[in-house]
């Protein structure tokens, strides 16, 4: 399963993600271009600036299985992609606004706006479809192609997971080795017990042996 992996402390807050996300939204998928379309294409995707300077988290759709959004919405509007079973979509000619799936996302990232696709340009439910039409032609989701700080990453979730578990084992290995150097003794508790289970396991071997 294909997903787009969020590292939270590299993103800067730039926005670049939300711009590209737009425009690969948009209609003329032209970014001059899109700034004159009505209705105006929005982000799928929501760089929220955090606590601390230049900090920020990129908050997307998680496409939930299952679903919660999908679930609850009463016009079946939310449904998965056939071809990308993994990709939770919202048809917007379907969705009548009832924010439903807004109210129990547990990630609060569907947003309502006028979408060109829905009846009438009218104002339903919005959020990431991973760019599932980017995906079918070879592509990757734009946000991740823009991101310059590799805070976005796409691929299989389980290699995602792996290298960013290594990523980490390896910092915290070197952040001990770093301070274990600067130990020159332990302390005496942690010495203490350390001789207690040396000793325990002596004569744990002897009665081994003496059996």
């Amino acid at each position: 399963m294909k997903t787009v992996f969020v590292h939270p402390e590299r993103c800067i807050g730039c926005k670049q993600c939300e711009v590209a996300c737009a425009v690969a939204h948009s209609q003329t998928k032209n970014l001059f271009l899109s700034v004159f379309e009505t209705p105006p294409p929005k982000p799928r995707i929501h760089a929220e600036p955090g606590l601390a300077l230049n900090t920020a988290f990129p908050n997307k759709c998680r496409h939930c299985n299952p679903a919660p959004c999908m679930t609850v919405c009463p016009t079946a509007a939310i449904q998965r992609a056939v071809d990308h079973p993994e990709i939770v979509l919202i048809e917007a000619r379907k969705c009548i606004a009832c924010a439903m799936c807004a109210m129990v996302c547990p990630f609060d990232v569907i947003t309502y706006h006028p979408v060109a696709a829905a009846l009438g340009k009218a104002t339903v439910a919005v959020k990431c479809d991973h760019c599932i039409e980017r995906q079918r032609q070879g592509s990757t989701p734009a946000c991740v192609e823009v991101c310059k700080v590799n805070a976005l990453e796409f691929g299989e979730v389980n290699e995602l997971v792996k290298s960013a578990r290594t990523r980490y084992s390896q910092a915290v290995s070197l952040a001990v080795a770093q301070v274990s150097s600067e130990i020159t003794a332990l302390p005496v508790n942690v010495d203490a017990w350390r001789r207690l289970g040396a000793a325990i396991t002596h004569l744990n071997a002897d009665g081994k042996k003496g059996a």
